[in-house]
């Protein structure tokens, strides 16, 4: 196998994986070249006017990675510091995610390089209506459906639902992670944090972990971060610490309460606010835990301090937040690693459901919501630990190995059987 790329960026760590699993994989050359390049890239000039009358003219994009099993899913996100390269590696991890936990979509990925933070409301709904008018020859509720991400919210998707309907009429599925009263469904807001939390109680046997009093440690605090602490903390587990873009806070006698983190994520509170002890923000990878969750950014865990981690279990609640150098290191440790492409895939399901509710005018309730999404990643968990083998305590594939082999394998499947690939 190849050494691994010094480059983390997102487009370069798939490409990585891609070409590993495709060896694997045996898989024809023409087919692995048509994975490594996307079937659309737009970029496109989003000029807005902004609250104090001066014009801005930001960047956006939207690439389209693959549609062999189904329409092009993917989130958008208002960073400044996204670029096409970025986008590229985020649309094609999608492609393999929605391909794993056995979805009916595509990859796709978009995004608008732009100061986010500095924002407000108005200039957002601008944004995300001037990006909808500039992609609207190539989204739609059966062709490409976008979803938030990083920087954008259900409001976000609210406008670009209504921009849609303007020129080209009503139609809710054409955006996911909408608010209820427009056609979204229950549990999307927090189900990554959720199916974070229905995975480990699923795998925690396999892993060679308890669930009852597990110490869980959390990198970010935002949405999924906090859906998680409180999703955690109901399956029985201690939430030991969290933090977010500011502090780390360790929790007074052992784990937060439940009472004082679902109130945090009702309010909308950061790390800080909850009671404890805070400590410099990237302490929070070194505090010992049974289960640590990275749900920041990529590239958090890398080789300047991943020395430092001490947990058994890696769950990626952020996509690629470990290096791939440093990765190999917490594998020699005996760490497990259960990769962005399943840990983090509970959004994608429940945009799934979303889709499917808008197109047939059906409405499921958070209960059948919820267990549909257990379902469906109990299932994904399966079929991953029976590829990675993790009965055989010989086995030398990795869980990240095992999961791309069946993603990537699913998607090389359905290309050959439309022959497009």
């Amino acid at each position: 196998m190849a050494e691994p790329p010094a480059d983390h960026s997102p487009h370069t760590v798939v490409a990585f994986h891609l070409d590993a699993a495709a060896e694997r994989l045996a898989l024809p050359d023409h087919t692995t070249e048509l994975l490594r390049s996307s079937e659309r890239e737009v970029q496109v000039q989003l000029p807005i006017e902004r609250t104090d009358g001066s014009l801005s003219v930001y960047t956006g994009y939207r690439v389209q990675h693959n549609a062999a099993r189904g329409p092009f899913k993917g989130g958008i996100r208002f960073h400044p510091d996204v670029d096409l390269e970025v986008v590229q590696g985020l649309a094609s991890l999608m492609t393999y995610k929605c391909a794993l936990v056995n979805i009916p979509f595509g990859g796709a990925k978009g995004a608008v390089r732009c100061p986010s933070h500095e924002l407000d409301e108005r200039e957002r709904g601008r944004l995300a209506r001037v990006l909808t008018r500039r992609l609207a020859d190539v989204i739609g509720p059966e062709r490409d459906i976008p979803a938030p991400d990083i920087g954008t919210d259900e409001t976000t998707m609210a406008h670009m639902m209504d921009e849609w309907a303007h020129l080209m009429g009503p139609s809710p599925s054409i955006v996911t992670g909408k608010p209820l009263a427009l056609g979204g469904t229950y549990g999307r807001r927090e189900a990554v944090g959720r199916g974070l939390a229905q995975l480990f109680a699923f795998s925690a046997e396999d892993l060679g972990v308890p669930v009852e009093g597990a110490r869980v440690a959390i990198q970010g605090f935002g949405k999924v971060g906090a859906s998680a602490a409180v999703a955690f903390t109901r399956l029985g587990c201690r939430v030991v610490a969290v933090s977010d873009a500011d502090t780390a806070v360790v929790a007074p006698d052992g784990g937060f309460e439940l009472e004082t983190l679902e109130l945090a994520v009702a309010q909308g509170q950061p790390a800080g606010a909850l009671p404890g002890e805070q400590l410099p923000r990237e302490d929070l990878l070194a505090i010992s835990c049974e289960v640590l969750i990275p749900a920041a950014l990529g590239g958090a865990i890398h080789m300047g301090n991943v020395d430092g981690v001490d947990t058994r279990v890696i769950l990626e609640g952020a996509n690629a937040p470990v290096t791939l150098d440093a990765e190999s290191v917490l594998l020699e440790r005996g760490v497990q690693i259960v990769p962005d492409l399943l840990a983090n895939a509970g959004g994608v399901v429940v945009s799934y459901f979303e889709w499917v509710q808008n197109l047939q005018h059906l409405h499921w309730d958070a209960g059948e919501v919820d267990e549909r999404l257990g379902r469906t990643m109990r299932r994904a968990w399966g079929e991953l630990a029976e590829a990675a083998e993790l009965a055989d305590p010989g086995s030398s594939r990795t869980l990240r190995q095992a999961a791309y082999d069946l993603g990537v394998g699913r998607v090389a499947q359905a290309m050959t059987l439309r022959r497009s690939g």
